[in-house]
């Protein structure tokens, strides 16, 4: 399966989506699922239909079973490096706080502050 990650750097960030949309919608949008395509990887619940490994979710009016639970906990251990990859972005005040900014310049903030953070920790 995966193995255990010791730390686990960020590959990419996609540049913003306009409007309030979903998550997957952004993943269908950006180069990810055919830069992925040959890799098994996974994601959280938003993710469900798209092909990525992601948690299982509980059935209606069931609990889950021991093999799900095991199964998600696997999944959540392997993820919570991703996550706090993720959250390195969130220490710029810029994505901790509201964006003020012109929109034309909001993907050009994203991929310096993406740099940065790269430089910043070596990746």
């Amino acid at each position: 399966m995966f193995p255990a990650p010791r730390r686990c750097p960020l590959l990419a960030v996609c540049g913003p989506v306009p409007g309030s949309r979903h998550d997957l919608h952004a993943w269908r949008r950006s180069f990810f699922p055919e830069a992925f395509a040959e890799r098994e990887s996974m994601a959280d619940l938003g993710y469900v239909g798209s092909g990525l490994l992601t948690p299982r979710r509980k059935p209606p009016g069931q609990e889950r079973s021991i093999g799900d639970k095991a199964a998600n906990r696997s999944i959540s251990t392997l993820r919570a490096a991703v996550e706090r990859a993720t959250a390195r972005l969130k220490d710029w005040k810029i994505f901790a706080t509201r964006y003020r900014g012109p929109l034309a310049r909001f993907a050009f903030v994203a991929k310096t502050v993406t740099a940065l953070t790269f430089y910043k920790k070596g990746w």
